[in-house]
């Protein structure tokens, strides 16, 4: 189990919803830092709501979240992406008609300092080829997984130290999914830490290094990724059945 004091994010008994309606219902949890923990969950689990939550997009009701030493509990998203955090959401959400260039420069806005924006713009050049074939292109003519890697490379220009990603997959050919997640490993490995929610939890699980059950607003379960692949209880209800053993050290 993952302590408070090797944790980069800590969420503490918090509640959390939406008008009248509470979806996180005491949610306790610890984010282990330069890790990648994925949240898996039935829906309306609260995955999502944990991370709107997370990133100041709603209101801690009670309870709270410590992010990098300090309570966050209810800050905005600008205080949340100043102390190193950034927020990928479900679906694609990038500016169609503009050029790839100028989504990554619309992502740096929220940088205090703008005049080192042009060189973090060629780190992610370099780090995603793909972004300076397609530089002068419209973000629109780029496949599904060719928006998701931008949508991620804009996110990286802020330099977060933790990266919430929900839903990376969705509508990406199985060989896309492959490279999306082989980039998420190699985040990881270069010390950002990442938060995943992921509609292939089996998949997820097999490349994370931790894992955070939700169910009905509440952490049932928080453990290393492949003591939860191999469980059987968690197999039947969240990742299609039974596990042989072997598929739990699964890089």
């Amino acid at each position: 189990m993952t302590t408070s004091t090797d944790a980069i994010l800590s969420l503490n008994d918090v509640f959390a919803g939406y008008g009248k309606m509470t979806i996180l219902n005491g949610t306790t949890a610890h984010i282990r830092k330069g890790k990648i923990t994925t949240v898996i969950g039935p829906n309306g689990a609260g995955k999502s709501t944990l991370f709107k939550t997370v990133f100041g997009l709603l209101a801690v009701r009670t309870g709270k979240i410590h992010f990098d030493g300090r309570d966050t509990s209810n800050w905005s998203p600008r205080q949340m992406l100043d102390a190193g955090m950034c927020y990928v959401p479900q679906g694609r959400n990038i500016f169609p008609e503009l050029s790839v260039r100028h989504n990554l420069e619309l992502g740096g806005v929220a940088l205090a300092d703008q005049s080192g924006l042009g060189d973090r713009i060629e780190q992610m050049m370099q780090r995603f080829p793909m972004l300076r074939e397609k530089a002068g292109a419209q973000a629109s003519t780029l496949s599904g997984g060719q928006q998701k890697l931008l949508e991620v490379a804009r996110g990286l220009l802020l330099q977060p130290k933790l990266m919430l990603i929900d839903e990376p997959s969705i509508g990406l050919s199985p060989l896309m999914v492959q490279e999306v997640f082989a980039i998420l490993k190699d985040l990881r490995d270069n010390g950002v830490t990442i938060l995943l929610i992921e509609q292939n939890a089996k998949m997820a699980l097999q490349m994370s290094d931790y894992g955070l059950v939700l169910e009905q607003g509440q952490t049932r379960i928080e453990d290393t990724a492949a003591n939860i692949l191999a469980d059987p209880r968690i197999a039947e209800l969240f990742l299609g059945g039974g596990l042989k053993p072997a598929a739990a050290t699964a890089s």
